[in-house]
């Protein structure tokens, strides 16, 4: 039976302060390691607005600049017969914890201020409204914590990236005490980060919301946990 890789967790130098690699590197990359497909996940909060240079207490268009690296992904990757899915990583001013969100509208995020301020709590909700999936990042890496688990839909089991500590076995004895969706990803900023994670799956999601639902019935296998 085919399977398809699928990175779920990468960022963008377009978009996130972190990133060192561009779309055309990405796209490269990911392509060699034989991947079909990623996921963008740039960073949505307060250094990368600051980074972008936009004032977010100013009313205006912030989605079209924080969406750089996803067009440009878009662009790099139809050169080379990649599918990429629009993602982001929140993080709220509650604390210090990561959470990645997949198939929201784009009007979801239009205020950051609002969003930085509702915290996980009272994000979720609006999330789920959205049809939207709300998976956490790395929770047990430092000044991170599990968030209470009915604000989730899934916890990252497998985070590959190799200069933090993040404790996966952890994270996965917490998705599977909750009963939590479990994915991986290789939280991909520098070269040598790509292709590291992900999720291996025997059909390929043509779209966001595919990819949503892929991750929902769990047919799936996650790369480096199973």
């Amino acid at each position: 039976m085919q399977m398809y890789k699928i990175e779920t967790h990468l960022h963008t130098s377009h978009t996130s302060k972190c990133g060192y690699l561009d779309a055309a590197a990405l796209a490269e990359g990911y392509q060699r390691a034989g991947y079909a497909a990623v996921a963008v996940t740039d960073h949505y909060n307060r250094d990368t607005f600051s980074y972008l240079h936009i004032d977010t207490t100013i009313p205006g268009d912030v989605v079209t600049p924080f969406l750089e690296g996803f067009r440009r992904m878009e662009e790099e990757c139809a050169k080379r017969g990649l599918k990429v899915y629009k993602g982001a990583e929140l993080r709220f001013d509650e604390c210090e914890n990561d959470y990645l969100l997949y198939h929201y509208p784009d009007e979801l995020l239009a205020d950051p201020e609002k969003i930085f301020h509702l915290g996980i709590a009272a994000f979720a909700p609006l999330a789920r409204e959205a049809g939207a999936l709300l998976i956490q990042a790395h929770p047990y890496r430092k000044a991170c914590t599990p968030a209470i688990a009915c604000y989730l839909d899934g916890v990252e089991v497998m985070n590959s990236n190799p200069r933090h500590e993040n404790d996966n076995p952890r994270a996965e004895l917490y998705a599977r005490q909750f009963h939590l969706l479990r994915t991986g990803g290789s939280d991909c900023h520098k070269p040598g980060d790509i292709g590291t994670g992900g999720i291996l799956a025997p059909v390929l999601p043509e779209d966001d919301a595919a990819l949503v639902r892929l991750l929902r019935g769990g047919e799936y296998t996650v790369i480096g946990a199973d």
